[in-house]
């Protein structure tokens, strides 16, 4: 899914006040974790998930394996924070027109 840049800033102000619903533990990226990334991208379709690492590379590798497995869309990530997208079939997020 390719979103115009409009549509992009839409969701970034949406995303603006609302908090992670998923936080990697000390095991990191596990099948559990990637459970509750499904089903809360499934349930909210606008998500933000917390990525605590010190190390910048392993950071950028877990949440591109994030972007990778889900398939959503990777808005922004802001210090140990990232933010996704993915529609549902509900369509609960009405986008405006690109």
């Amino acid at each position: 899914m390719t979103l115009s840049t409009k549509q992009k800033q839409f969701l970034k102000g949406l995303a603006h006040t609302i908090k992670p619903v998923v936080q990697l533990g000390a095991n990191g990226f596990t099948e559990g974790v990637l459970a509750e990334i499904e089903g809360a991208l499934d349930h909210h379709e606008l998500i933000k998930v917390k990525v605590p690492s010190d190390d910048r590379e392993e950071k950028a590798l877990i949440m591109d394996a994030i972007i990778r497995e889900t398939k959503a869309v990777k808005l922004q990530t802001i210090g140990h924070v990232l933010v996704l997208y993915r529609q549902s079939e509900e369509c609960k997020i009405e986008l405006p027109k690109k």
